[in-house]
């Protein structure tokens, strides 16, 4: 301001400023015309700008007024949300009770489970018990039927030992058969000749006849025995096959040998090939490396060659650096000389040597050049030679490694193939041998069941007899235990099939009742997460609201000072300026709040939806326990009928011991 000041004070009385301040206004008086036709054009501008923002206002406030309905809209359906949101809490409140009654029904169910365990291990041990009690009636009836039960071991021991043999187990099923049909017209016949005992001549025809009849036994019995001669000699051609069988086992056995033997000389004879080859191969891989080694050698000498090249190429630069500069030095020799023509004969002869030396010089330089030349072309040459030669001999080495790679993995496969299947002759050698072992155990096992029955025919011969008055006696006692064992392994067989099921059961209920936990768990996961969200949506509404009632203030504020600045031309520009970007943001921030409003209306129609499924599986779930209701019912049903049963088979068993107690005395005496 000083320095404006004191230039002030200097020009003030210069002739020329004075006269500047007098035309310069002067020079304005031209343009007012304009000045003032482009403010008219300024102020038509900015009354439509005003118009135009009129315009503008009057859409927002119609927004605006359309927002205040969305908001109540949307306030509405936050108010139904909550409503909602109280009943989805009244049915979790539901859910919670259901899930209470749940968990006593199911520790009644467990309680039920242990009390069935408690059954089922009571059934076990009267299963126990009677099986205990059959043993004993079993161990009664062998002390009772001594010499029966001797009978019965050697026959069950000789029937044990042919039934490995099939024609010979049907013919004596057979035979038992035509023996038992026997002992029933035996019977039969016995009963007829003892109610007519009474007259004596009967009973000499009765004699006859039962004599009559021990012949004709006796000739059934020697039939028997001819029929075991025969057996015999179907035992002895058996045996004969099984010895011809064993030869013909040991010949493809030895065959077997002798192929192993040659595989093993062909596996052997691969092995010293596969030998031979990895040994060409490794020479191959000396031989390669050595090629590899030259080459190295060879790229070596190559970058010494090239660095050797380098530094002619750098002397070469020098040389011909220097031989610029001769010429230089020449041609400021000549300069000189030609300026100095009168100069001395010294001078002269000076000039001549210089020049003289320069010609060898250049000469000289280039003489190295060409050999220098020469030299590097030689040098490229011969190792372009060599490097062709390495590559050359590294490609056959290639070629060749892959040819003895090739041949070592055949040989490898076909030394792998031989081994398996000297592996598999070895196998069917051993399998050979145990089939051999088993024939000649077959065998020895036939020979001695024809041992074991040439001596029970003989001792059946003498025992048959002595057998049958026994076997009247204890045939009855027999039949009744058997049927009485039959019986009681039928009670057991159903009972371990009843109690089977019930366990079946009792898992599907513990399933069921597994999965009811996790199913009300999840549930209450479910709700929990229903129950946030409808949190977040309704702080997210809340916030919304306050943005919404923000924008209608800077809206009002802006409509304020719209009015105020309605009167001011100059700053009703920036002020339409303003206003339009104020407008542009409350654009933007009511698309924003539209946004957020959509957001809002698809979160609650998923939460409906999710509400939607929770109650769809809410149902599913009391469908499920009313069919697990009925489950129970069933199984309690199963449960009372299993222990109905279980005491009917105690009374029945409590029944049949006094019988059994009373039929012993007798069977002793």
């Amino acid at each position: 301001m000083q320095r404006n000041c004191a230039a002030y004070l200097k020009l003030r009385h210069w002739q020329w400023w004075r006269l500047f301040i007098k035309v310069k206004p002067l020079l304005q008086v031209t343009r007012q015309d304009e000045v003032l036709q482009a403010r008219a054009q300024e102020l038509q501008k900015v009354q439509e700008l005003q118009q135009q923002s009129a315009r503008e206002v009057g859409e927002l406030q119609g927004r605006v007024a359309q927002l205040e309905e969305e908001r109540a809209r949307l306030a509405e359906q936050l108010r139904a949300e909550a409503e909602l949101c109280a009943e989805a809490e009244e049915t979790r409140g539901r859910l919670a009770a259901r899930k209470q009654e749940l968990e006593l029904v199911v520790s009644e169910l467990e309680a039920r489970v242990g009390e069935e365990e408690e059954c089922s291990r009571q059934l076990q041990t009267e299963k126990k018990r009677l099986q205990q009690h059959i043993q004993e009636l079993e161990t009664h009836l062998e002390a009772e039927e001594g010499a029966r039960q001797k009978l019965q071991l050697e026959k069950v021991t000789t029937e044990a030992k042919l039934k490995k043999l099939g024609e010979d187990l049907l013919l004596l099923e057979d035979q038992n058969a035509k023996l038992s049909k026997e002992r029933k017209l035996l019977e039969e016949r016995l009963s007829e000749f003892s109610s007519q005992a009474a007259e004596e001549e009967e009973k000499v025809k009765s004699l006859n006849k039962l004599r009559l009849k021990y012949e004709a036994t006796i000739a059934d019995m020697e039939d028997r025995l001819r029929k075991e001669e025969k057996s015999r000699q179907e035992l002895e051609k058996l045996k004969r096959r099984l010895d011809v069988e064993g030869s013909e086992l040991q010949e493809q056995m030895a065959e077997q040998q002798q192929r192993a033997e040659e595989l093993r000389a062909q596996l052997g004879r691969k092995e010293e090939e596969l030998q031979a080859a990895l040994a060409r191969a490794e020479e191959e891989g000396g031989v390669r490396a050595q090629l590899l080694k030259s080459l190295r050698e060879a790229q070596a000498g190559l970058a010494e060659a090239q660095e050797d090249l380098e530094a002619e190429r750098v002397a070469r630069a020098k040389a011909e650096k220097q031989r610029r500069d001769l010429g230089e030095e020449l041609e400021a020799l000549r300069g000189e000389l030609e300026d100095t023509l009168d100069s001395t004969n010294a001078q002269q002869e000076l000039r001549s040597k210089r020049e003289q030396e320069v010609t060898e010089l250049k000469k000289a330089l280039e003489e190295e050049t060409r050999i220098h030349e020469v030299a590097v072309q030689e040098l490229r040459q011969r190792h372009g030679q060599a490097l062709g030669e390495l590559a050359e001999q590294l490609e056959q080495a290639r070629r060749s490694k892959g040819t003895w790679e090739k041949t070592r993995l055949t040989l490898e496969a076909e030394v792998s193939e031989l081994r398996t299947e000297l592996s598999n002759l070895q196998t069917a050698r051993q399998e050979g041998e145990q089939r051999r072992r088993r024939l000649e155990s077959q065998l020895q096992e036939v020979q001695g069941r024809v041992g074991d029955g040439e001596r029970a025919r003989a001792e059946a011969a003498e025992k048959l007899q002595r057998a049958q008055s026994e076997l009247e006696n204890v045939s009855g006692a027999l039949s009744e235990a058997e049927s009485k064992a039959i019986r009681l392994s039928k009670e057991l067989t159903s009972m371990e099939a009843q109690l089977h099921d019930a366990q079946e059961l009792l898992q599907e209920e513990t399933r069921a009742k597994l999965a009811l936990g996790s199913r009300a768990r999840a549930l209450e996961a479910e709700a929990a997460g229903l129950r946030e969200q409808l949190d977040e949506e309704a702080a997210a509404r809340e916030r919304a609201g306050r943005e919404l009632q923000a924008a209608q203030a800077q809206l009002s504020e802006w409509r304020r000072r719209q009015e105020e600045e309605a009167g001011a031309l100059e700053a009703g520009e920036e002020a339409r300026r303003r206003a339009a970007r104020e407008a542009e943001a409350l654009n933007q921030r009511l698309a924003e709040k539209a946004e957020v409003v959509e957001r809002l209306e698809r979160g609650r129609r998923r939460l409906q939806q999710e509400l939607d499924d929770a109650t769809v599986d809410l149902e599913q779930q009391r469908q499920l326990v009313s069919a697990l209701e009925k489950k129970q019912r069933k199984f309690d049903q199963l449960l009372a009928e299993e222990k109905a049963a279980v005491l009917r088979a105690v009374e029945e068993r409590e029944r049949r011991r006094p019988r059994a107690a009373s039929a012993r005395p007798g069977r002793c005496h």
